[in-house]
């Protein structure tokens, strides 16, 4: 079975994700894992003394010789993938054929198979996630003291640090990293127990062997080196599922709003930070001179894919009717694979601007010099208080200087509100001109951001180690 671009193939496919996330959610790689399950309770039955060595070592020898061709060719007659690949693994198993999938339920083999991908795939996220809190670390300590303009309503509000603003967005990775450890500690396949979850299967198989059903799936689980959920149905419990997503989902809101920062920084009028941007890369096939932020974009359209993904699983956790229904099999095929690989998608590219990403600091300065000295009238209020002057009548005077400046930046015009503050008389009457300059340097009123800035990147880095 081969595929071209002649046909539909998903962009998760070739374009999006990693060859290893791909490798993990490929049918090889699943109906390898599928042998893995009955070579698990292979021997886990041989140890009850069930079945022999010869025909465990049998379906060993044959583990990773998957046909997929043969078993669809039988599936179109079975009309069944679990079954048409017991027997293609049987074929090729003249000793060991007869003993697969003794005792076992479809879902024994496919929800073990499900936990073990989707730990995989958990685990290779982690790495990703702390590449990243890395990066953005080094990033909050290089630039914890330098003021940049903060915006609030995407409005001119206050002086922050880029530092600082680094470490929100550290904060929520962070956070979504702890998430995403606990997660990884807490994933569980089905184990084996047969049609509705109550072991019967195995306890009639095991009788008089003096094994218990739970001491062969014990066996069996520790040999595919993840824990079984103590209580299931037919399947495990789908709310495994909705936890995932939920993760995956976090992972995306946090980066989500990190690129979207990031676009918004790159427009001209803020002008302060820009994507890496390739010799004789493309940014626009009718405007050449465009220099769009694609990555970013790219991010957030990933990420909106991913944040819807949750509801699907929520539909089947809720609506999983008694002990099974398989309304949720074709949903799960494709939004599992696909979480993971855009979300590996969103971390890989993330990584790579974060590490390559242009800062403006001129710009950064031009625009901390237009708006910053509006902010600084704080500073000067709080001052003129202090000194004995009424509130409300220092906030009418800074107010109407305020508004002169705003009508001279709105021309165009360098930003006169230091010069206006420091020559207004009824101010003078309480400090000097120098005195109020001073009050008036912006980049001077960011409180404590640089230090709990620091303070972040030294939290994350104790995460990591």
């Amino acid at each position: 079975m081969t595929f071209s671009h002649d046909t539909y193939i998903s962009p998760f496919t070739w374009r999006y994700g990693s060859p290893a996330m791909r490798r993990i959610w490929s049918e090889e790689n699943k109906r390898i894992q599928m042998r893995r399950v009955w070579i698990a309770l292979a021997s886990a039955q041989q140890q009850a003394g069930l079945v022999s060595a010869e025909q465990v070592a049998d379906l060993v020898s044959q583990a990773e010789n998957i046909d997929i061709p043969r078993a669809l060719e039988i599936e179109k007659e079975t009309r069944h993938d679990v079954m048409a690949e017991i027997r293609a693994y049987a074929e090729q198993c003249p000793v060991g054929g007869g003993i697969i999938h003794w005792g076992a339920t479809s879902a024994d083999v496919n929800d073990n198979v499900y936990g073990i991908r989707i730990k995989a795939s958990l685990e290779q996220l982690a790495q990703l996630l702390a590449e990243l809190l890395q990066v953005i670390a080094d990033k909050i300590d290089a630039t914890a003291d330098m003021p940049v303009m903060a915006h609030t309503h995407i409005q001119p509000a206050e002086p922050s640090t880029l530092g600082y603003r680094f470490a929100v967005y550290g904060q929520d990775l962070l956070a979504d990293f702890e998430d995403l450890q606990r997660l990884i500690k807490r994933i569980r396949g089905k184990g084996f127990k047969g049609a509705v979850g109550t072991q019967a299967s195995y306890d009639e198989i095991l009788h008089g062997t003096g094994v218990t059903p739970q001491q062969m799936e014990f066996v069996a689980m520790d040999h595919l080196g993840i824990e079984a959920f103590p209580i299931s149905t037919q399947t495990y419990t789908r709310q495994q599922d909705v936890r995932v997503m939920n993760v995956l989902s976090g992972i995306a809101g946090s980066l989500h709003k990190w690129a979207m920062d990031f676009r918004i920084l790159q427009s001209p009028p803020f002008g302060e930070w820009a994507e890496p941007f390739g010799k004789n890369q493309v940014g626009s096939s009718a405007m050449p001179f465009k220099r769009n932020p694609i990555n970013t974009e790219n991010i957030c359209s990933l990420a909106r894919y991913v944040a819807s993904l949750p509801a699907v699983a929520w539909d089947n956790g809720s609506q999983a009717i008694l002990e099974r229904s398989l309304d949720d099999s074709a949903n799960r095929r494709v939004f599992m694979p696909e979480g993971f690989l855009a979300t590996d998608e969103i971390l890989k590219r993330a990584i790579r601007i974060f590490k390559e990403m242009v800062i403006d600091d001129a710009q950064i300065g031009r625009n901390l010099a237009t708006y910053g000295p509006f902010a600084a009238t704080e500073k000067v209020l709080m001052a003129l208080v202090a000194k004995g002057a009424s509130r409300q009548d220092g906030h009418e005077w800074l107010r109407e200087l305020s508004l002169q400046a705003w009508q001279a930046v709105r021309e165009g015009r360098p930003n006169p509100l230091v010069d206006l503050v420091a020559s207004n008389r009824e101010l003078q009457n309480y400090m000097t001109g120098d005195e109020l300059r001073d009050l008036m340097q912006a980049e001077a009123h960011v409180g404590t951001a640089a230090e709990r800035a620091r303070d972040m990147a030294s939290l994350i880095r104790d995460s990591l180690s």
